[in-house]
């Protein structure tokens, strides 16, 4: 059945609304399993389906669950919430019973029988938010907690559904909404003396106090959402150069086949690691070489795409055989490539770095080959890291430089966030940067109260406040359907 997003007009009626059921719990064998209704009819269904006529708010009800012939479903607890003293802020029931799923259908079946519908997704918190019970940046928290794969990552979703990221939003909405005030002031009255804004600096250092604190919440944003999002790594290179032997070892287990054999790997390899707080969602590649192989040269060919997808490529090469006579790293990036990558995209990973110091001391022009490489990977902005996968040499030092390349150095209380957020903050220190220019440069008041206007619009649409209905629709569309 196609999951249609939840209607997106703020506080509905509630009476007008139906009431909603779905499984909160995963489906499949456990100990318990949860079915959460909510709206107006929760309460009566939760009598007819237990045979009882009272259920005191918060106290749980030992019950058995009855079909329509008065035949026992199962049995297990009732939970009653009373709205508005509840998540949604309707009346809430929540029906604990077994885990099986057999158990769980039936059981929600009778509930579908007795009034309820099937929840869309995300439709409860939808109306959590719909009646101010919580902002959008919680609301997507809660999905952010349950989806986290780290605890720093689960912790600070934590944090943002308390809604400590709100607060940091919601003052600095304050702030813009005490400058707009003023300036709306001066243009309004420009006879009056005490709102020459243009003249008496007031307003620009009030302006530049809130460029501050926006940059400040953005940095927190970005660690935010490397925290919840993480960055794709792909790793690539010529055959046996070690990319599934380095993916193993960063995995801390045999993920990927690793043989003398060249072209061993077929296909790109998926997995997901958290080093360093960093979720690093590694993706293993066929080595890129020509081949007529129809099979590797299919993988090759997927090797590729992953690569032009990748946030951080790790080209991988073998220091005892990948660099002919007179080349570098860079030049084989550019060669297997097409293009040399930026640098902010590349690292380099010299593997099997224990073998280097033995080469240098039989082969003194590979001393100077390799110096004058390390020499041209710095002097262009590039980074490389020595490593041994057969020994792990090197592979702290490999996952402290992704950490400093894509600058994740989260703080202790951090808060996670999402793309969006960002780009909001990011157009919202944009348009302050207009009201700033027009402030100091054009001396132009209803500029500036427009800039600081689209400033507001862009920073409330975080919490919700002008959001558009598309947007909310995305947003809960894209929760499991218990929530």
């Amino acid at each position: 059945m196609a999951l249609v997003a939840p209607d997106t007009s703020k506080n509905s009626d509630l009476a007008s609304l139906p009431t909603i059921a779905a499984i909160a719990t995963p489906l499949g064998r456990g100990g318990v399993g949860v079915i959460r209704l909510s709206g107006t009819r929760a309460y009566d269904i939760a009598c007819e389906l237990t045979g009882k006529s009272v259920f005191k708010p918060r106290m749980a009800s030992f019950c058995r669950f009855y079909q329509a012939d008065s035949t026992v479903i199962d049995e297990g607890l009732v939970l009653y919430f009373k709205g508005p003293h509840s998540f949604t802020g309707e009346d809430v029931v929540e029906l604990q019973g077994h885990g099986g799923i057999i158990l769980q259908n039936q059981l929600l079946a009778r509930v579908f029988e007795l009034g309820a519908k099937q929840a869309n997704a995300g439709e409860f918190s939808y109306r959590a938010f719909d009646n101010d019970k919580l902002d959008l940046v919680q609301a997507e928290a809660i999905a952010d907690a349950i989806d986290a794969t780290s605890a720093a990552a689960a912790s600070s979703a934590i944090r943002s559904l308390s809604g400590e990221f709100s607060k940091k939003i919601n003052q600095l909405l304050e702030q813009l909404i005490h400058l707009r005030l003023h300036v709306e002031a001066a243009i309004d009255f420009p006879d009056e003396e005490d709102v020459d804004f243009l003249s008496d600096g007031v307003i620009q250092d009030k302006l530049e106090q809130t460029q501050e604190k926006i940059q400040h919440v953005l940095a927190t944003a970005k660690q935010g959402q490397l925290l919840r999002d993480g960055i794709h790594v792909v790793l690539a290179g010529r055959p046996n150069a070690g990319k599934s032997s380095l993916l193993n070892r960063l995995a801390g287990q045999e993920r990927a086949i690793v043989t003398e054999v060249a072209g061993t790997t077929r296909d790109t390899l998926h997995e997901t690691v958290v080093l360093n707080g960093l979720t690093l969602h590694l993706t293993d590649t066929a080595g890129l070489r020509d081949t007529e192989d129809t099979v590797e040269r299919i993988g090759i060919e997927r090797a590729r795409t992953a690569i032009t997808q990748a946030d951080i490529l790790l080209l991988v090469y073998d220091v005892t055989r990948d660099l002919e006579e007179e080349s570098t790293p860079l030049q084989l990036a550019e060669q297997l490539f097409g293009e040399l990558p930026e640098a902010k995209r590349l690292l380099i990973i010299a593997n099997k770095s224990d073998l280097l110091s033995g080469l240098l001391i039989s082969n003194d022009s590979s001393k100077e080959t390799t110096s004058a490489s390390a020499l041209e990977i710095t002097s262009r902005g590039y980074e490389q890291v020595n490593v041994s996968c057969e020994t792990g040499a090197g592979i702290d030092d490999l996952v402290e430089t992704l950490c400093a390349k894509v600058g994740f150095h989260p703080p202790e209380n951090s808060l996670i966030a999402r793309t969006r957020h960002l780009d909001a903050l990011r157009r919202t220190a944009d348009y302050l940067t207009e009201a700033h220019e027009q402030l100091t440069i054009f001396k132009a008041g209803e500029l500036v109260a427009e800039s600081l206007r689209q400033a507001q619009h862009s920073l409330a649409e975080i919490t919700g406040e002008f959001s558009a209905d598309d947007l909310l629709g995305k947003i809960f569309g894209s929760f499991c359907i218990g929530k």
